[in-house]
């Protein structure tokens, strides 16, 4: 029978076990942070109904998105997790309490150009605040700090979270008389920060069709620089003109008063009013993370505030605030920028037990003792040389090795081996267990992402 190369297909991420306990602990300290803001986990089937999916459709959505038939049904991969959820509300609505807050984590899957960085299958984590026919401005308030916790429990520091309001900038372009244009103008000056103004001011006039001055005018705006709060002022000068964009500054603003009680200093969150997220799908609020020392990454964390979910299942308003982390794009391009912590314990268990003696019931009586105090324990019960034995504890980076032969046996007792000091000990069980637990506390206080 021939032999079939093994291998992974393009744009599909699969990790080595090192690296697999690192996503594990990113993943780990997502949905912790999520829960702690009293956000409820939430699953949805992988597949679904093309015509579910595709309700909105069109456009790059229906290019890449994964679809195939079974029987008579036509099915397809979720592409997002933001579809499954508008589903999930409107299907459920009745048995649900409002504000509706979930926070899910799974793959998706876009059958795009597989490249650097760009994934065909990927974790998203999303979290959303559904209200049913309102939901408070403070909401959006409450969303950055989410993002700020979890960045920080990560370990990354250096990040800034970029706050601006659509109806702000709707508003503004009905100032200017341009609302019929104001989705192409914010899809292209969503662009800015990749192509730079001029290329910027290219589109506006050349594929959007703006005169120079409206441009201009534009680009001055959007240029608005300076503290939170002299962007704020400055925002002031251009009110009582418009409604709609009258009531996005006053969203603005609630939203920067209460990020400093929610706990965001100011040096990690910045009015920047650059921020459009080109989908039209944004109504208010939205936003977009950053890591400041490496810019060229873009937005690691982004999203904001929308007016109805579900529209395309339901007639019943169900508004809503959320954001979204490509989990497996950034995990990627914090190993490439090696910003991962390598000093974390990534071995799958805390001791090695070696077993001396043929009998195995007294070891196998020790493992049950460390996994009854919760260390993760491996039983070693292969026949081989003790050189081959240490050499799998170390190829595993298994920081302790438990022997266990006819002498610690009689004196009801192991000998413990750190294998970084080379330190060995002949201790109780719980004297053991305590010294990996010890061990287990001071490693556990370090974080996933070098500061």
């Amino acid at each position: 029978m021939p032999v079939i190369t093994p291998r992974t297909l393009s744009g599909f991420m699969e990790l080595l076990p090192a690296p697999q306990q690192q996503m594990e602990r990113f993943l780990q300290t997502l949905r912790e942070t999520y829960s702690l803001y009293g956000f409820t986990p939430l699953d949805t089937p992988l597949v679904e109904s093309a015509e579910i999916l595709l309700a909105k459709g069109g456009g790059e959505t229906e290019k890449q998105i994964y679809r195939f038939s079974k029987g008579d049904a036509d099915l397809a991969l979720r592409f997002d997790l933001t579809v499954p959820l508008a589903k999930y509300v409107a299907l459920h609505a009745g048995e649900l309490s409002f504000p509706f807050r979930r926070y899910q984590i799974g793959k998706v899957y876009r059958g795009e150009r597989a490249q650097r960085g760009r994934f065909r299958e990927f974790y998203q984590a999303d979290i959303d605040i559904i209200g049913d026919g309102k939901l408070d401005v403070a909401n959006e308030a409450e969303i950055p700090a989410v993002i700020y916790t979890t960045f920080i429990r990560l370990g990354l520091e250096r990040f800034q979270i970029r706050v601006n309001n659509r109806k702000i900038l709707n508003g503004f372009y009905a100032m200017q008389g341009l609302s019929e244009q104001s989705g192409d103008i914010m899809r292209s000056v969503d662009k800015l920060d990749k192509v730079g103004a001029g290329k910027v001011r290219v589109l506006l006039t050349e594929d959007v069709g703006l005169s120079e001055a409206q441009a201009d005018e534009i680009l001055r705006f959007i240029g608005i620089r300076g503290s939170n709060a002299e962007v704020l002022a400055a925002l002031e000068a251009y009110q009582g003109r418009n409604e709609l964009y009258d009531l996005g500054l006053a969203e603005l603003n609630t939203v920067v008063k209460y990020l400093a009680a929610f706990g965001v200093p100011e040096t990690h969150f910045a009015v920047d009013l650059t921020i459009a997220r080109g989908l039209d799908y944004y109504t208010g609020t939205v936003y977009e993370t950053v890591m400041l020392d490496h810019p060229e990454i873009g937005s690691i964390c982004s999203g904001g505030r929308y007016d109805n979910l579900a529209e395309y299942y339901t007639e019943r308003q169900l508004p809503g605030v959320g954001i979204s982390i490509g989990v497996t794009r950034l995990f990627y391009v914090l190993q490439e920028q090696k910003l991962l912590n390598d000093n974390l314990n990534t071995a799958p268990a805390e001791v090695l037990i070696l077993p001396m003696t043929q009998d195995l019931s007294a070891a196998a009586q020790a493992a049950t003792f460390f996994r009854g105090c919760e260390i993760r324990t491996q039983l070693y019960t292969e026949q081989k040389k003790f050189k081959a034995k240490m050499g799998y504890a170390d190829k595993l980076g298994i920081p302790f090795v438990a022997f266990l032969g006819e002498d610690e046996i009689a004196q009801e007792k192991i000998s413990l081996k750190n294998m970084q000091t080379g330190e060995q000990q002949l201790l109780s069980l719980t004297e053991a267990a305590n010294v990996i637990l010890e061990d287990m506390r001071v490693r556990g206080n370090g974080k996933l992402i070098r500061g």
